[in-house]
């Protein structure tokens, strides 16, 4: 299966560049009161076959997934986290501070008004009530307690039949109703994580260098999806910190991206099999963005 995805997005790239313009849809959203249509499939994951391994679906996600406070520069997000999990989002990225005995969850110096014990109990919740879903979580240790954090969480998630803390690959049979951890850098618990965004990756001076970018990090993704490995491409990004991109706020890249992404991604649909391209983790992701990465899986 793996092999016959190779190289499959190289023919589109030079297209899809010329062909793709930004706009503002149903693919970037900044409305926190979510609506979903009474025919809503939630538990999107009860079509996929018990016996695929986690690695060879293609997951919507949010990066800096609970960034709801701190202003323009800091908020990647306006869904509650119950929310972004009911339209489908089955990936977390979160940065965790741990002070004391409690891991608070961050975005840079900005507590996002939720600890990571909340997080979980949210997630868990969500799980109960829908057991045919899996929830991806990466956790980013932050500032000076970052050793500290793999040990929290352990304590905290205790032998918790319902969590995956295991490096092997599971099939998605084997995760059903379960929370899975991704392993990175100083965090150890779960699935070993590639990214394929550099250091500063998420840097953004122009758009259509992020689209490029965006391209370049799906190609990977799709070269190394199905080993035993989750992969992670971003569609993130902020102008903070450059020149020519200083008022390119997270929200106002996701608002030309998200719906270019969503058109990139739409062309693949008559390909069969389609490709896999891991974990997409994006900023404002709109209903239809959403359900344009979680249609990727069915061939």
């Amino acid at each position: 299966m793996k092999t016959s995805h190779k190289n499959l997005l190289f023919p589109y790239t030079v297209l899809s560049l010329m062909i793709l313009c930004h706009g503002k849809d149903l693919f970037f959203n900044d409305n926190g009161n979510l609506v979903l249509p009474g025919s809503y499939n939630i538990p999107w994951m009860a079509g996929i076959e018990d016996f695929r391994d986690l690695s060879l679906l293609t997951i919507p996600g949010t990066h800096d997934s609970m960034a709801l406070h701190g202003g323009p520069e800091a908020e990647c997000q306006v869904l509650s986290l119950k929310d972004q999990l009911r339209v489908g989002i089955r990936y977390l990225d979160l940065k965790v501070f741990a002070l004391g005995n409690t891991m608070y969850v961050m975005h840079g110096v900005m507590y996002q008004h939720s600890s990571f014990k909340e997080v979980l109990d949210t997630v868990q919740a969500f799980l109960s009530e829908f057991k045919t879903e899996a929830v991806i979580i990466r956790v980013k240790p932050e500032s000076f307690e970052k050793d500290s954090v793999n040990q929290m969480v352990q304590s905290l998630i205790g032998n918790d039949k319902h969590v995956w803390v295991n490096s092997g690959m599971p099939t998605m049979g084997q995760v059903r109703g379960k929370i899975v951890f991704v392993q990175k850098s100083t965090f150890t618990l779960g699935i070993p994580l590639i990214d394929t965004e550099s250091k500063d990756g998420n840097k953004v001076n122009n758009i259509k260098d992020k689209d490029n970018a965006i391209i370049k990090h799906l190609n990977q993704a799709a070269e190394a999806f199905g080993g035993d490995n989750i992969v992670l491409t971003y569609s993130s990004g902020t102008g903070f910190g450059t020149f020519w991109g200083m008022f390119l706020t997270p929200k106002r890249v996701a608002e030309k991206v998200n719906p270019w992404l969503n058109q990139y991604l739409r062309q693949f649909y008559p390909n069969h099999p389609r490709p896999c391209f891991g974990v997409i983790a994006m900023d404002f992701p709109g209903i239809d963005l959403i359900q344009t990465v979680i249609n990727l899986n069915w061939w």
